[in-house]
């Protein structure tokens, strides 16, 4: 990233110690052979005429995801991200390729050589024949793990080969294909500005030890003591909130505006605008830090839907209502955007060019912010994510925020002589500095869970709860992707993909009672997350893709139920879906009839582990439900003030509580929720709980 300096813990570069992935010399042979496959060497004839002066064009198609440390890396990411039986299978095939008689069982006839030994091991094999081994295993119907373990490789290499970044946040393969990071400074705000400063605890650093934590927490107001024998430090506060997102920051804010003492565990580090780089993790924030911007109201289909079919009165109050417009106050949404960017002039057009309605998408950030890269941090600081609104006024009042901390479990106790069998009593915690070696046991009024909907039930179930609402009913947006590409002597429509706000247009497919079954919206993909996805069909055609990269439109459908839609593109070159055999279509001088043979040839296949030839990627987008709101507990875990049906004083406060899916993007959803059951929180600790300080 030229000309900026990203914090220490988001910057790139080769690691110095030594990996921890547990692969063998001999599978790690097998797994760079696979690499260099997939992202090959290329000879200079293979460049055309037009690039063949451009020195980085030039270096990218020679170089090769075999080099070191790439295989190494691939390892890592497999161990670190895979699900261990898929890992566990991998690794059986890449030892099974380092024998030659391996490799004649998962190859077949294509590792026969006239010369002596006459069967090679799969990294012996020519690059051409190793290619063919790909395809076929691509395809393969009934073999499945030869399937299943080429996607795996593939997504992991070509994102790290595309994701991977020296010190300074750079990768060479982005100059030849015309990416580049946003660099510009934060707008209107000094250099070094920490809003949440004045009352974060962090513990980054590698001199923070158990003496210095518990001076800090001391500092900022917490009463802390320390039990020796058990190891740990006992806080007594108001609120703990785990989690500091969309549902967390909102309810800290509330409850700290009201006079509780609140505490916040994070498990992210707190990061500020000028600190953002290529790379997004973990942050004070959570996703409200990372998220698309795109704020949009719950539909009133949902809206009645939640009230009348799972009977939840705060669905149809006005309580609610008046709290969305509240959020959208405080976050600062807007209606409309000054320029749009590339892949939303491209679905706007397209609505217009067949006649469809197509709306502008409100957002959490001013209207001239022209920024594609909010989904790794927003740079600029011009997103009003939980970090620099809602946590502001938390601080502001007096919370606490702890980041670098892990919540464990929940402290329930028998309840006797109440509807609620369990009583929560709080939280115990983990620093992940591990020169922290006291545990955290935070004594609370009231407990709010605002983990998400993935990690609220883990953490729910492993405290001893056992109502079976918890961790079912995990809702997940289908969605489904094509692309169009659109040079730029072709088109009216300026920039490129990665540039401008990610989602400022949208359709809407609508059933005739009004209800919103599918949008159409465009995403965020960065080159790593483009390459991994998109199918491979050769190095070649990986090579000659990805320097088309900042002039391909991609378009997504996101279903709620039942529905499609489709758009169609004036002025694309090429487009096509993500099958795997690369289906796709070139515009130019088509005929009318031939365009329709196409669209008529998009059928719907399976997922990967389909047996069919071919098969498609499958995403989905937000996590809802997991947790979900119930009129009864047979119908939920949790009640509509938020409260768990087993454990007095436990709420939760994030996307796990929506009873459904609701179709569009969440943030506000969540956030008017989370203000609706947090204000009831601090009714009834002013009505019915003292305050620790008192």
């Amino acid at each position: 990233m030229k000309g900026r300096e990203s914090h220490p813990l988001l910057r790139g570069g080769r690691r110095v110690s030594s990996y921890s992935h547990g692969f063998s010399s001999s599978e790690i042979e097998s797994l760079a052979a696979i690499c260099q496959t997939l992202v090959p060497p290329l000879p200079p004839e293979t460049i055309t005429k037009q690039h063949s002066h451009n020195q980085a064009i030039v270096s990218f198609y020679k170089a090769s995801a075999s080099q070191h440390p790439i295989p190494h890396e691939v390892a890592e990411l497999m161990v670190t991200r895979g699900q261990p039986q898929a890992v566990f299978l991998a690794r059986l095939i890449l030892t099974l390729l380092s024998f030659r008689l391996g490799t004649l069982l998962l190859c077949g006839y294509l590792c026969f050589d006239w010369n002596w030994p006459f069967i090679h091991n799969f990294s012996e094999i020519s690059l051409e024949k190793r290619e063919k081994i790909l395809k076929k295993w691509s395809r393969e119907r009934y073999l499945l793990p030869l399937r299943v373990v080429f996607v795996m490789i593939k997504m992991f290499c070509l994102f790290d080969f595309f994701a991977r970044t020296d010190e300074k946040s750079e990768n060479p393969a982005w100059e030849a294909i015309g990416y580049h990071v946003d660099t510009r400074e934060p707008s209107n705000k000094p250099r070094g500005e920490r809003p949440l400063q004045k009352g974060i605890v962090e513990t980054v650093h590698e001199n923070e030890n158990d003496h210095s934590l518990f001076q800090r927490l001391v500092d900022h107001g917490l009463q802390v003591t320390v039990d020796h024998e058990h190891n740990l430090f006992e806080i007594k506060c108001d609120v703990v909130v785990v989690g500091s997102g969309c549902g967390g920051g909102v309810a800290a804010a509330v409850l700290a505006s009201s006079g509780q003492k609140v505490l916040v565990l994070e498990k992210g580090n707190y990061f500020v605008a000028e600190d953002y780089s290529s790379l997004e993790g973990s942050a004070v924030g959570g996703g409200s830090a990372v998220n698309w911007s795109a704020c949009i109201e719950t539909p009133d289909s949902v809206l009645r839907d939640w009230f009348v079919e799972h009977k939840i009165p705060l669905f149809g109050s006005l309580d609610y209502r008046a709290a969305m417009d509240k959020v959208s106050k405080r976050i600062g949404v807007t209606e409309h955007c000054t320029e749009e960017g590339f892949q939303n002039q491209v679905l706007r057009k397209g609505c217009e060019n067949l006649g469809l309605k197509v709306e502008s998408v409100a957002r959490n950030t001013p209207e001239e912010h022209y920024c594609g890269s909010c989904n790794y941090g927003c740079r600029t600081g011009d997103k009003k994510g939980t970090d620099v609104t809602w946590l502001v006024d938390a601080v502001d009042n007096g919370a606490v925020i702890l980041a670098g901390f892990k919540a464990e479990k929940f402290i329930l106790v028998d309840n006797k002589d109440s509807i609620r069998s369990k009583k929560c009593l709080g939280v115990t915690a983990t620093a992940l500095n591990k020169n922290v070696t006291r545990k955290l046991q935070i004594k609370a009024k009231a407990t709010i869970s605002a983990c998400g909907s993935l990690l609220t039930p883990p953490l729910m179930i492993s405290s001893g709860l056992e109502n079976p609402n918890i961790g079912t009913n995990l809702h997940l947006h289908p969605v489904l992707l094509a692309w169009g590409y659109i040079p730029d002597h072709v088109s009216e429509l300026k920039g490129k993909t990665f540039e401008g706000g990610i989602i400022t247009s949208i359709h809407k497919v609508v059933s005739e009672d009004s209800k919103v079954q599918a949008i159409i919206e465009s995403p965020a993909m960065g080159p790593a997350s483009f390459a991994a996805s998109f199918p491979w069909i050769s190095g070649r055609e990986l090579k000659d893709r990805m320097l088309r990269y900042g002039r391909i439109a991609q378009l997504f459908a996101l279903v709620r139920d039942q529905g499609s839609g489709e758009v169609k593109v004036e002025g694309a070159e090429e487009v096509g879906t993500y099958r795997s055999d690369g289906h796709r279509i070139r515009c130019k001088g088509i005929k009318e009839e031939d365009l329709e043979e196409f669209i008529g040839s998009i059928e719907v296949v399976g997922g990967m582990a389909s047996r069919g030839e071919h098969w498609s990627v499958y995403f989905s987008a937000h996590q809802m439900g997991s947790c979900r709101m119930g009129a009864t507990e047979e119908d939920g875990a949790v009640d509509q003030n938020g409260e768990s049906w087993e454990a007095e004083g436990l709420f939760v406060c994030d996307g796990s509580v929506l009873p459904s899916a609701i179709g569009i993007n969440p943030m506000i959803t969540i956030e008017s929720t989370s203000y609706c059951i947090s204000k009831k929180i601090a009714d009834s600790l002013k009505k019915d709980i003292p305050s620790t300080e008192n």
